[in-house]
């Protein structure tokens, strides 16, 4: 009897055991979960967040159209002005090399007036006439297409349309008005085809140190 219970415990140890070894085999057979799976894991959660309702998608794909029309007028009003200027300004470089006509004529005009020999003559009246009436004409032609001279003599000068050459002594007329006209200037329509080269007025140096001369005699 006590031989069987014998038996029975050692049956019930070896039970105990196996079960024993099971549960440790079990525990190491269980893999710690790696940086891969946490980043996988990581990107789900992601992916779930970035999920957005209906109504977000319908505003999302509103903002996008209302860029593109947007971006479509710009385009459009660029393309209306790159046009205009095409059409208004196109032949600004034939006109301003159509000036060189002029400027040549009227340097004629000045070689002739100079010429001792021709002075007073007939021959040179009906030049100059002749002269003058092809400058007449050439002028009326630029303004008819929006080419126009720059006012020079007796205004004040601007530097915008004008282009200082020379001061000159002129006590009777304010400092900075323009006395002489070397070149013609000439816009066309708002934009400066070339500037006027000018003279203007300055006061003369013996006229400025006499005045200097009263104000201090005055003083003492």
């Amino acid at each position: 009897m006590e031989k069987d219970q014998n038996i029975n415990t050692i049956k019930q140890d070896s039970e105990v055991n196996e079960l024993t070894s099971k549960k440790q085999n079990q525990d190491t057979n269980v893999k710690e979960p790696t940086s891969e799976d946490v980043e996988q894991e990581t990107k789900e959660e992601i992916e779930l967040a970035k999920e957005v309702t209906p109504k977000e998608k319908i505003k999302e794909l509103e903002d996008k159209l209302v860029r593109t029309f947007a971006e479509m007028e710009n385009q459009r009003r660029r393309f209306e002005k790159e046009r205009e200027d095409a059409f208004s300004y196109g032949g600004f470089a034939f006109a301003k090399e159509t000036l060189s006509l002029i400027d040549n004529l009227e340097r004629s005009k000045q070689i002739l007036e100079s010429d001792e020999t021709l002075k007073n003559t007939d021959a040179l009246k009906k030049t100059l006439e002749h002269f003058n009436i092809i400058n007449k004409d050439m002028i009326s032609i630029l303004s008819k297409n929006g080419i126009t001279p720059v006012d020079s003599i007796g205004k004040k000068l601007d530097p915008n349309i004008h282009q200082t050459m020379m001061e000159i002594d002129d006590d009777q007329k304010e400092a900075g008005t323009i006395v002489q006209e070397i070149q013609k200037g000439f816009m066309m329509k708002d934009r400066l085809l070339r500037p006027s080269l000018v003279g203007i007025s300055k006061k003369s140096e013996k006229k400025e140190d006499k005045s200097e001369e009263s104000i201090e005699n005055s003083e003492n």
